[in-house]
């Protein structure tokens, strides 16, 4: 395989599996990490670099041509299994540069990559909580 992702991870039927700290490694080099998870599932753990894209699995057939064709993509999970999916419908589309995070962000979070604790809901007590906007405000 030639490319961005030529001699990392692991090649498997043409779609590239990495490892959480080759993934990170990636973004540093220019990558962009896209995030399946729904907002449920954000709201327990987000991964914490520059310039990630949150786009739900639930959407993201309908939605996907919103990615940018012009930079390496990596899609993430929960643990790489939807997000493996994905890759394989980008590939079919023409997305040039594709990989799959391996492990998702169970792995990464093993790893001790960053991540932040999801802030999408607020309340002093679990019968009380509802989501929080997005923009970080206090929820009403």
């Amino acid at each position: 395989m030639s490319g961005f992702f030529a001699g990392q991870g692991l090649c498997i039927n043409g779609t590239v599996h990495l490892a959480p700290r080759e993934a990170l490694a990636a973004i540093e080099r220019g990558a962009v990490l896209v995030d399946l998870r729904e907002d449920y599932e954000l709201a327990m753990k987000e991964f914490d670099v520059p310039g990630v894209v949150c786009l739900a699995n639930s959407t993201f057939k309908e939605r996907f041509a919103e990615l940018p064709t012009d930079r390496p993509l990596i899609l993430a999970d929960s643990v790489g299994l939807r997000s493996r999916d994905a890759v394989a419908l980008l590939q079919q589309h023409g997305y040039p540069e594709v990989a799959n995070l391996n492990g998702g962000i169970l792995d990464w979070d093993n790893a001790k990559l960053p991540t932040r604790v999801g802030n999408l809901w607020t309340g002093q007590c679990a019968c009380q909580l509802k989501p929080r906007p997005r923009g970080g405000g206090e929820g009403r």
